[in-house]
């Protein structure tokens, strides 16, 4: 299989990363596969070897190289060039500090080192934020969510902090919402109440959370306008009218937080208090 792409295969990232979200609906579903992973883990695709990249994705060696020639490219490493590229004004900074911690042994010393890496991991994370998050689609997600009459916010599991924080913040700067996860278990019904005039925002991240999965497809099909915050163009979660942000959380050792998560939501919530203020 063969994707046309104007003038050859991309040379830029994120050139490259605009033609897979408008063509992932045409690709089967191992390249897909591979697309979502290379979307979420662009920096593991840029360094990784074909072998380690093909079984964190799932799928075989050969399955990269189809991946990249479906795109116009030689191989998979002339695709990996324009993932490096991406990185190569930072990739000595992140190397050092990475081989530094390695270096580390337990103790006290080891405690800093964590702290360092999760440092990192954090300012990795809210750098991406500002790579992918444009100022029109921050205006648009506010356009939807500043006249609704109650915000429903949804996020189970790992991201039930961040509808949780909404919720409290929400709630402090005096705008109403309600958050979708209770211990009776009562969601379905509580959401139930939301309608055209209202609005939800939808929190998860591979793997995908299926209540939210579900209260999203609920929210969706009564009409909700629905903002959504997820880690993939390739995202079930992605609504078909609304709007949505790609993030993509930086890992240490295997941990990853919230820091450009929090940053987004927060981000939101205040712009839609300060956008219901009286002018």
């Amino acid at each position: 299989m063969s994707i046309e792409t104007d003038g050859g295969a991309p040379r830029d990232f994120w050139q490259l990363r605009d033609v897979m979200i408008s063509r992932k609906d045409q690709l089967p579903k191992r390249l897909a596969q591979v697309a979502a992973y290379a979307m979420a883990n662009p920096d593991e695709v840029a360094f990784g070897t074909a072998a380690s990249i093909a079984e964190k994705a799932d799928v075989q060696p050969s399955t990269l190289v189809r991946f990249a020639q479906a795109f116009g490219y030689q191989g998979f490493s002339d695709l990996q060039d324009v993932f490096q590229d991406r990185l190569r004004d930072r990739t000595a900074s992140y190397s050092e500090r990475l081989n530094a911690l390695r270096s580390h042994a337990g103790g006290s010393a080891r405690s800093a080192a964590l702290m360092s890496g999760f440092c990192d991991a954090a300012e990795r994370s809210v750098q991406a934020l500002r790579e992918r998050v444009s100022a029109e689609r921050l205006d648009a997600a506010v356009a939807l969510l500043a006249p609704a009459e109650t915000i429903y916010l949804i996020g189970q599991r790992r991201s039930y902090p961040i509808s949780s924080y909404m919720s409290y913040a929400f709630g402090k700067l005096g705008v109403k919402s309600a958050l979708v996860g209770s211990p009776q278990g009562t969601d379905p019904e509580m959401l139930a109440f939301a309608g055209p005039r209202d609005a939800a925002i939808a929190v998860s991240f591979t793997p995908y959370a299926s209540a939210t999965l579900a209260y999203a497809r609920q929210a969706a099909d009564q009409g909700v306008p629905l903002i959504v915050i997820t880690d993939s163009p390739f995202s079930p979660l992605i609504p078909k009218l609304g709007v949505w942000f790609e993030v993509v959380e930086a890992d240490f050792e295997g941990f990853r937080l919230l820091s450009a998560t929090m940053a987004l939501a927060m981000t939101l919530t205040v712009a839609v208090a300060d956008a219901r203020r009286p002018s």
